[in-house]
């Protein structure tokens, strides 16, 4: 029955991308209190009352999250369309936006991961990882930009902007929840605040302990928000914090053919030495002014700290990583009104960043000869770089009451100066050479690179009638070469001469609520171009090309009074536009690896009485493939959710959530690799979650 339902739904968002690229006219909903927040901390840094605006933003809302209780952010982004994050050991994860899922060195430098509109990681020190360092559990909700975003956020936001929103605790009330559920999974989250008028002061923080159902693997997690605020003659000074910590110890792949079936084998460690140990710092200050009708601006300097340790499991001789970074930086928007219908947004971001990274090996390499020769005992790469980014934005933005078009630009510099700790080249630690040609890594000579790139947007919203919007969006994206991509080098290279990637994205779009729903269409067309990638010879190289196009659809409909519905799919299609030998086959034209054209998550909606609900969720990944090849490929999956809700009259609520209620065995991951064959993350057997929420 599921496969026949699960058939009908792609026919209908199939025909529903057909109608869209044919150019009949479907569109999409934005609820406009909400569509004001949204500008505000995500799609612009000012306050603004302008409802036309082209931001194609999907938001989680606060209310999603108390009703989901995330273990882990992907299931709240399973709720976006265009969004397939997967999911890792702990809360571990690979990032996809209107993209294949990005793996590799420098890949998280296609999505931009922030909270409160502050990049979690400096331009060039990305983490496939950062978003564990949001709180997301606790957030007010969750922004998704699609499409490139460099006006606003610069390197990085190729694909889009992962923005988690934190609530502002300083309006005071209180919340208390708690979660408990299989395989030693509890939370505790608390949020409370004061409002004192004209200031105000709160907190919001969870604790996480997950022992997990696979053997050694667990998560120990910390996380906390501060807040305060305080009334100004023209304005508003915010102050935040939030510190995060986590202790986890990780499971690695299991390897073989859909090993993910075995029950026995799921439950296994490869890898029980892994672990990660992180920890991070933000602080900010926000000041907002109305310094007269005409003009208003946004100031927010920031500091930011981290250090991660943790196990490469993944790698031959399973090194140790230990890496961390300090900086400062500052955001800051103009917006002055030239006559009554034109505005002019401008302002500067800088930042500066030290960043430090080892890579060490303290057992000998298992494995054939040439492998326990040529990765050696000992330190590997030892260096630091310190980082200055330079950031102008400009736009001019006319608006109607139903037209408003926006044209800007963005020019970025930044500078690397590295500094190797090391001896250069591709030896071992003490000079010694390797056998077979020499060691693994190599370590590029200290030296300094700078890149400089110019970004322009352009927008057109056209609003004929309430509640009903169409949308042009064209734009350039780019992100520098990471830190990681320069000095991190194998084998016989000595310098990556990498030029920054870039994108240009248009998409048009529609959305549209009615008096039972609304429905939102957005098609989209992607190139990338200069696409960094690790060639044959093992060389960091960018001539690399992709393509990236699809449809996504948003749907929000009350059928009757107790039954809703809730739909967000995708269909797309990533493919390699440049030639290049990968064994015997040229990858041109295929497509690529970890991007399946169909996914989508559906929720139907049934509210028993005014207290009772429940909540029946489908979600669904399609077939993909698994090496650039395409000689293999793992057949995707199907799963249901179940949660059912209850209201108290003491302001308690208490829900019970069934995840993988059919018991499906399934792959969070699938991956090929030469060395080990198919491999897998499993996914988790048929486990439960109880949550009780109390607000005060």
């Amino acid at each position: 029955m599921v496969t026949r339902v699960c058939g009908h739904l792609r026919h209908t968002l199939l025909a529903v991308g057909v109608l869209a690229f044919t150019g009949m006219a479907v569109s999409v909903s934005a609820q406009e209190v909400e569509n004001i927040e949204r500008i505000v901390t995500t799609g612009s840094r000012i306050v603004s009352d302008n409802q036309n605006a082209a931001y194609p933003i999907t938001s989680i809302s606060q209310q999603q999250i108390e009703q989901l209780s995330p273990q882990h952010i992907q299931q709240a982004l399973n709720y976006v369309a265009g969004a397939g994050v997967q999911r890792g050991n702990g809360q571990e994860y690979l990032p996809a936006l209107r993209s294949p899922v990005l793996t590799g060195a420098g890949a998280c430098g296609g999505i931009l991961a922030a909270e409160d509109g502050i990049p979690l990681r400096a331009a060039g020190f990305c983490n496939i990882n950062e978003l564990f360092e949001a709180h997301s559990e606790m957030a007010q909700r969750i922004d998704v930009v699609k499409g490139p975003s460099s006006l606003l956020y610069g390197s990085n936001a190729i694909h889009g902007v992962i923005n988690v929103v934190t609530p502002d605790t300083t309006q005071g009330g209180g919340w208390l929840g708690a979660d408990y559920g299989s395989y030693g999974y509890a939370r505790i989250k608390v949020r409370n605040g004061k409002d004192f008028g004209d200031s105000g002061i709160g907190v919001n923080a969870s604790i996480t302990d997950d022992s997990g159902y696979r053997n050694g693997e667990g998560v120990k997690q910390e996380k906390v928000n501060v807040r305060y605020r305080t009334a100004l003659e023209k304005g508003t000074l915010t102050s935040g914090l939030t510190y995060t910590h986590l202790d986890q110890d990780t499971a690695g792949y299991i390897t073989g053919f859909e090993s993910y079936e075995d029950p026995l084998l799921i439950k296994t460690n490869p890898n029980p030495e892994a672990f990660r140990k992180a920890q991070s710092f933000r602080g900010w200050v926000k000041l907002d002014v109305q310094v007269n009708q005409q003009l208003a601006l946004s100031i927010t300097p920031y500091v930011r700290h981290q250090d991660m340790d943790f196990r490469m499991h993944f790698l031959p001789g399973t090194p140790l990583e230990e890496n961390d970074q300090k900086g400062a930086g500052l955001l800051s928007q103009l917006r002055y009104q030239l006559t009554p219908n034109l505005y002019l947004n401008s302002g500067v971001d800088t930042e500066y960043t030290r960043g430090g990274l080892v890579q060490s090996q303290d057992t000998q390499t298992e494995g054939s000869d040439f492998l326990v020769e040529t990765v050696p005992v000992g330190k590997h790469y030892d260096y630091d770089v310190t980082a200055f980014m330079l950031a102008p934005f400009a736009a001019l933005e006319w608006q109607t009451a139903k037209w408003n078009v926006s044209l800007g630009g963005r020019y970025e510099r930044l500078a690397y100066d590295y500094t190797n700790n090391m001896i250069d080249g591709r030896t071992r630690d003490d000079g010694t050479e390797c056998g077979f040609g020499g060691c693994r890594y190599s370590r590029p000579e200290s030296g300094e690179n700078n890149f400089t790139e110019f970004s322009p947007k352009f927008t057109l919203s056209y609003s004929p009638q309430d509640n009903l919007q169409w949308y042009l969006d064209v734009a350039k994206g780019y992100r520098a070469p990471q830190a990681t991509e320069l000095y991190r080098l194998q084998r016989d290279q000595e310098v990556a001469d990498l030029d920054s990637v870039s994108a240009v994205s248009a998409q048009v779009g529609l959305r549209t609520g009615f008096n039972n729903g609304s429905l939102d269409i957005a098609v989209y067309r992607l190139r990338k171009e200069n696409v960094i990638y690790r060639d044959s010879d093992f060389f960091n190289v960018n001539n690399g090309k992709t393509l990236h196009k699809g449809v996504e659809v948003t749907l929000s409909y009350q059928l009757l009074p107790q039954w809703a519905i809730d739909v967000a799919g995708t269909y797309a299609r990533h493919t390699y536009e440049h030639s290049q030998q990968v064994g015997e086959v040229d990858i041109q034209g295929n497509d690529m690896d970890t991007a399946p054209e169909l996914q989508f998550n559906a929720r139907t909606h049934y509210q028993i009485n005014p207290d009772t609900a429940l909540q029946l969720e489908w979600q669904h990944v399609g077939r993909y493939f698994t090496d650039p090849e395409n000689a293999h490929s793992y057949e995707g999956h199907d799963l249901l959710h179940v949660r059912g809700e209850h209201q108290l009259n003491n302001g308690v609520t208490l829900a019970v959530t069934i995840n993988n209620i059919l018991d499906t065995a399934y792959a969070e991951r699938a991956d090929y690799t030469t060395f080990t064959g198919d491999r897998y993350f499993p996914g988790r057997p048929r486990h439960y979650m109880v949550s009780a929420n109390y607000t005060f």
